[in-house]
This record gives C-alpha cells, sequence and structure tokens, in this order.
C-alpha cells in the first residue's frame, strides 16, 4: 500500500514511537507571537532550560499590532505581550520581527512569503490558524502553550497521529468565486467539526489551478472544521512562488531542494481515511449567516427554515439568529453593513488586495461603511504601492492600512462597535469575535469590496 502525503512527511520526522502513547516528532519550524508564548519562555527560564535550537525558531507579534500607527501600544495588556516577545526573544536568541519593521506582519502571512516554511517542513506555532503554512506542501500545526514549551526545549513535540483526508475538489470555478468561497462551501457541506481527527489533504484540478495566496486561504481554514493540519502536494506554482524569497535555498541547493519536493505527493495507491470529492461549478460566493463559520449560504440564497430541521438543530439555530438579528428564510443579499473588513492570515495577501481593487476601482466607498484595509504584512503593502494599488482605493476612498491582525479578533483597536454589522475576509465569526457585540459575515476579498461600495450585502457578480 501506498503512503499519502502526510504520512510521507511525518514518518520521515519520527524520532520515536511511545508505546501506547504519543509519537514524539522533530519539528523544523516553530513560530511564535506575543499572545501564545510567554507562560512557554517562563517554562523554560522556570527550568534553567536554554532554547535547543533557536535557529529554527521565529517569532513577531501581530494580534495586538495597531493598524493605523505602529508608534505605540495603548492597551497595557497588548503593550505587556509585545515587549515580553521581544525581552524572551533577547534572551533565548531567537530571530524576532519587530513591530514597525519591515520584516513584521502576521505570521502566517510572513512565513510562506519569506520561504521560511517550505515543503517536507514540520511547523507549530501557538495558533490554530498555522495549518495556513501546509499550502506549500508542510504538515502545519497549531499546538497549545505547554507544547511550545516543549519545542523550544527539544525541538520535538509529543503528538497524536490523526488519521488522513482527502478533499477533492473537480471542475473550473465560475466568475467572481474564489478560494474563500471554496472553503466556506467545504465547511458548510463537512460543517465544523467534520474533519475533526484528521489531517486533510487537498487536492483535485481546482486546487492543482489556484494560485499559491488561493491555497494559502484554503489551508488557513483547515482548522476550521476540526482539522488537525491541511496539506497541499507541492507542484511548479509552489515551486514559482517560493523560488528567490530571502529564505529559500539558492542555487545548486534549490535545484537539489526542488528535485526533492517533487517527490512529496500522495503515491496513487494510497488509501485514506476518508475521502469526498466536491465539484466547483456547484459553488458560487458564500456569506455565513451564524456564529460558525459552518453556518454559510449561497450569497444569493437563504438562511435555512426550521421546518427540516432537528429539535437540537432548531435551538442551534435559532441561538445564532437571535444574536446576528436575522431570522429563518431571509435573504440576506440587500442587507446594510456597517463594517467592511479585508485582511488577516486568511485574505490579508497582494492577490486580495488586487481582488478588492478590481470591484472599486471607478467607484466610491458608500457613506455608511467604516472600511478597514489591512495588509498582512509590509511586502505586501510595498507590493500594493508599487502596483499603484493604493491609489486605485485611495481615488475610491479607502485608507490602506499598517500591517497587522487587525480587525479578525478583537485584540487590537480596531473593533467592530456592539450590535453593528460586519463584512469579513477574516476566518471566524464567533460570538463577540470582532469586538464584544459584533456581528459578522465572512466573505471573500471580492464580495467584501462590492460590499463595501454599496453599503449593502452584494453579489460581487453583479459588478464584474
Amino acid at each position: 500500500m501506498g503512503k499519502t502525503l502526510f504520512d510521507k512527511i511525518w514518518d520521515k520526522h519520527v524520532v520515536q514511537n511511545v508505546e501506547d502513547g504519543p509519537t514524539q516528532l522533530y519539528i523544523d519550524r516553530l513560530y511564535a507571537h506575543e499572545v501564545t508564548s510567554p507562560q512557554a519562555f517562563d517554562t523554560l527560564r522556570d527550568k534553567g532550560i536554554k532554547a535547543f535550537r533557536p535557529d529554527h525558531v521565529v517569532a513577531m507579534p501581530d494580534h495586538n499590532t495597531p493598524s493605523d500607527q505602529q508608534e505605540r501600544i495603548d492597551d497595557p495588556i497588548g503593550k505587556k505581550q509585545v515587549e515580553t516577545l521581544k525581552a524572551n526573544c533577547e534572551e533565548f536568541g531567537i530571530k524576532h520581527f519587530a513591530m514597525g519593521t519591515h520584516d513584521n506582519g502576521i505570521i502566517h502571512v510572513v512565513g510562506p512569503e519569506k520561504a521560511l516554511s517550505l515543503p517536507g517542513m514540520t511547523i507549530v506555532c501557538g495558533d490554530s490558524h498555522t495549518s495556513t503554512h501546509g499550502a506549500v506542501g508542510a504538515i502545519a500545526m497549531g499546538i497549545g502553550t505547554s507544547e511550545v514549551a516543549q519545542v523550544l526545549a527539544s525541538q520535538c513535540i509529543l503528538q497524536s497521529k490523526p488519521k488522513t483526508m482527502r478533499i477533492n475538489i473537480e471542475g473550473e470555478l465560475a466568475k467572481g468565486v474564489t478560494a474563500k468561497d471554496v472553503a466556506l462551501y467545504i465547511m458548510a457541506q463537512m460543517t465544523t467539526s467534520g474533519a475533526t481527527g484528521y489531517a486533510v489533504e487537498y487536492a483535485g484540478s481546482t486546487v492543482r489551478n489556484m494560485s499559491m495566496e488561493g491555497r494559502l486561504t484554503l489551508s488557513n481554514l483547515s482548522i476550521e472544521m476540526g482539522s488537525r493540519a491541511g496539506i497541499i502536494a507541492p507542484d511548479e506554482t509552489t515551486f514559482a512562488y517560493l523560488k528567490g524569497r530571502e529564505y529559500a535555498p539558492k542555487g545548486e541547493e534549490w535545484e537539489a531542494a526542488v528535485n526533492g519536493w517533487r517527490e512529496l505527493r500522495s503515491d496513487d495507491d494510497a488509501v485514506f481515511d476518508r475521502e469526498v470529492t466536491y465539484r466547483a461549478e456547484d459553488i458560487a460566493p458564500r456569506i455565513t449567516y451564524g456564529t460558525n463559520p459552518g453556518a454559510g449560504i449561497a450569497i444569493d440564497g437563504a438562511i435555512p427554515t426550521m421546518e427540516s430541521l432537528s429539535a437540537a438543530e432548531q435551538t442551534q439555530l435559532r441561538g445564532m439568529l437571535d444574536y446576528m438579528q436575522f431570522e429563518p428564510g431571509q435573504v440576506l443579499e440587500g442587507t446594510p453593513v456597517d463594517y467592511c473588513f479585508l485582511g488577516a492570515c486568511t485574505n490579508g495577501r497582494i492577490e486580495d488586495f488586487r481582488a478588492f481593487a478590481s470591484i472599486v476601482k471607478g467607484r466610491r466607498k458608500a457613506d455608511n461603511v467604516v472600511a478597514w484595509l489591512v495588509p498582512g504584512s509590509w511586502l505586501v503593502r510595498d507590493q500594493i504601492i508599487a502596483e499603484g494599488i493604493d491609489k486605485v482605493l485611495t481615488e475610491a476612498g479607502f485608507e490602506l492600512r499598517l500591517p497587522s491582525c487587525s480587525s479578525c479578533l478583537a485584540m487590537n483597536p480596531d473593533k467592530v462597535p456592539a450590535g453593528k454589522l460586519a463584512i469579513s475576509t477574516s476566518n471566524r465569526n464567533f460570538v463577540g469575535r470582532q469586538g464584544p457585540g459584533a456581528r459578522t459575515i465572512l466573505a471573500s476579498p471580492l464580495t467584501v469590496a462590492a460590499s463595501a461600495v454599496t453599503g449593502v450585502i452584494t453579489d460581487p457578480r453583479k459588478l464584474m
């Protein structure tokens, strides 16, 4: 029996298998940010342990970073977390990309764009959306704070091996349909727990035809259906994206690396624990209506009604809709929005800003809308300016902000006020995710752009 891509990478990194216990797995790259790392460093300090391989660790603040200016952090807790990360990196000899420097950005955007994340790697971070890095052909998993301490101390982690699942998407995406819509569609079909206990490999012609930015978006959202990891086999698209980037192999080392990476694919006779297939033509632009990413519909569809639901499902739906101030059977297209957010580790890359600009060019931001357009890194921001996208945005009444997690979560000044409705390219629409009492609809950059210029939830296909 052949091996899956996940099995190949996992098996290569096994240090030892603990009898009736977890696997001791070697980790190639640990990413650390300011929120989940302080206790891990404290653990090492308390035990008198040094970081085992500090050159395999990269840290940067992102959650608390303001997007309007980066001279200061006014929130005392956020300021303390960022200062503590810097001090810990200095003490333990870890590479630190400080706030406001051109190395900084959202950790899950910076890692791939600097080629710190490479095919065949095992990658971990104390953040659930670490699955993003799987798009380059790596095993990438979010871990807990105690596990971050394990990796700092030993460059290994104790981890139970997940089952494997392959999700095939076949066919050509229709106009106005993006990787974000594909992810939201899969989550609606699978539910937010449908991949629990699995590592997912995305495959099929639709995935092969995606750009790297699209693949990163798809892998980013793997965690939202319960998956431990999301992985995509590296190919010519991957190699072209990584070549020449700052930490990519150079010269003969690059050629040797690519030759090895070409072998990183599931064998033809590999057997997955579960396999599902979806058709691209079944996917339309998507929006969410509830308080989890799986509660979604086509943008021109209607919220489910109660009739076909079980009693438990009716209770769940009523709770979500009460919070969101929607009704069963309601069509959301045309609903006024208060806030529009473009950014996050889900959709803060250059392709996302190009897509947004393609809709707003020649139009004007609606007066009723507050818009936050936040690149995922300084490199993305530099590209936006180099391509003149910033001028398109300014002429349409938008402001390009500074790299940050921003309005993805309520840990920095970009909070949506209670009761206000935001349409967002971020990854989660949980209760209070963008601010206490805030209501969030998840959507693609095209849909957010269309809504930003009309002031209501708008099908982007109508403006294309």
